[in-house]
């Protein structure tokens, strides 16, 4: 068990520092559109008629129902990192699934439970 745990680690932080390092090397070469990108979204993530848990719990059903690995990850660690219980993160897998079918529920019950289970215990 402790090698899957170790595996876990590895790969959960390993992907989000593969994100990091694709967005520095993006920003070299095109500063003016990563500064903006991220500008916009900063914005779109801030309070305000909806709570920054509220707003994880949006991005990380879109998330699951695109199949997109990166933003599972790391919208599933935004939602523990803004205090989404683990029933308010279930809930949301299940509206992804109810809208993506088996493929969004797949993702839903694996790896974004998985990787909500490990920013849980850190």
């Amino acid at each position: 068990m402790e090698s899957h745990e170790t595996e876990l680690v590895n790969y959960f932080d390993q992907s989000i520092l593969e994100f990091k390092e694709g967005t520095s090397r993006f920003e070299a070469k095109l500063p003016k559109v990563t500064k903006g990108y991220f500008e916009f979204t900063e914005a779109c993530f801030e309070k305000g008629a909806l709570a920054k848990k509220e707003k994880q719990l949006i991005a990380l059903g879109i998330s699951i129902y695109a199949q997109d690995e990166y933003c599972i990850m790391y919208h599933a660690k935004g939602c523990v990192e803004n205090g989404v219980s683990e029933e308010e993160f279930m809930e949301a897998v299940g509206v992804s699934a109810a809208i993506g079918g088996g493929a969004a529920f797949a993702q839903g019950v694996t790896l974004a439970m998985d990787t909500f289970d490990y920013y849980s215990q850190n």
